[in-house]
């Protein structure tokens, strides 16, 4: 199939079936910035109440790189892979301070800004400024190695170039925003992962996977290495009404959002009197503890390299207060939903 046929075909299919998405409405670099970055691991389901949120909370990039980094977090909450929100208030203030508010408007600019890759810098460079380079994201990975059969593991770096070579070649220079939209809807209404429509595709007649009954084995990836298991210990002091909470400030996973004093253990299973003991040698100088009670539930969230299970400990005493030697705040329990919390412990204040 010459790039032409491919394209008449997907144009056609395209015409019909065009999603109608508030981010395909504009030019704004700063909206298409936002739309691309909140879709990033995210379904167009779940992204698109947050566009909307950002797009009327921070209107524009100065607001954005205005707003306090916790507001930001807030936000942000509940769609994770958290270093996104990080990233944009970055590339935001970044926008604003050393470009004087002003997108970039090349390729290679667009790489500048945190947050951005490849495939990100593509979709705004052709969205907004209508330039030459297509965007290869995961629906558009799972189209060419089912219709060309390429079997090159998605996730090495020879995969990457190999289906950027294709999706290059196979590029309408004259329309490259229409066809990366074309592309994009294609994958995600189409040629879905489970279940794709084939039998009214209008690329079956070409496809490899079509043709050889190999739909489910494209497109390839490389063998997944094993998760990582972390068991935190989440210490709940009360005294009826207040709390304390600290913020993630590692390079770890929830940098720059908040949670409970942590304990982070070997394993889930643990006493009230070991972990007593175990508080007293971590955190000396704390609140006197009346009680330790546990949530009888561990708590399970499954991130990208790791697996993170969950116990609650809700540590009773009469007087609440941050020891100095500590970065806590203390807080109004019925105060804590202005904060930004991981999912984790918003499914442990949620119930």
């Amino acid at each position: 199939m010459t790039p032409e046929d491919f394209q008449s075909r997907l144009s056609k299919w395209h015409e019909e079936y065009a999603r109608e998405l508030p981010w395909k409405e504009t030019r704004d670099p700063y909206l298409i910035w936002l739309s691309e970055i909140i879709l990033q691991q995210t379904r167009v389901q779940q992204g698109l109440p947050y566009y909307q949120h950002f797009h009327s909370t921070y209107p524009t990039v100065e607001a954005l790189a205005n707003a306090p980094q916790d507001k930001v977090l807030k936000s942000w909450e509940g769609l994770g892979y958290y270093s996104r929100a990080r990233n944009l208030h970055a590339a935001a203030k970044y926008v604003t301070e050393e470009l004087n508010g002003i997108f970039p408007d090349s390729y290679d600019g667009l790489l500048k800004l945190k947050g951005v890759g490849p495939y990100t810098a593509a979709a705004i460079a052709s969205f907004a400024f209508d330039l030459p380079h297509a965007v290869v994201d995961g629906n558009v990975y799972r189209v060419l190695a089912r219709i060309f059969g390429i079997d090159t593991p998605i996730d090495t770096t020879s995969g990457k170039k190999e289906f950027a070579a294709l999706a290059d070649k196979l590029l309408d220079q004259k329309d490259p925003a229409g066809f990366n939209q074309a592309m994009m809807d294609f994958g995600a209404l189409q040629c879905t992962p489970g279940n794709p429509d084939c039998d009214n595709c209008p690329m079956a007649s070409h496809c490899f996977a079509w043709q050889h009954q190999r739909i489910s084995d494209f497109p390839v990836k490389s063998k997944a290495k094993p998760k990582k298991e972390r068991f935190f210990h989440y210490l709940v002091f009360t005294d009826g009404k207040n709390t304390l909470i600290e913020k993630r400030t590692e390079k770890d996973i929830w940098q720059g959002l908040y949670q409970f004093p942590l304990l982070e253990l070997s394993e889930a299973k643990l006493t009230a009197e070991n972990l007593l003991k175990k508080i007293q040698n971590a955190y000396p100088g704390i609140p006197a503890i009346q009680f330790a009670t546990k949530t009888e539930t561990v708590l399970k969230q499954t991130l990208s390299h790791q697996r993170i299970f969950a116990c609650f400990w809700t540590l009773q005493t009469d007087r609440l207060f941050v020891p100095e030697e500590y970065d806590w705040k203390l807080v109004q329990r019925s105060k804590l939903a202005t904060f930004a919390f991981p999912r984790i412990i918003d499914r442990y204040l949620n119930d």
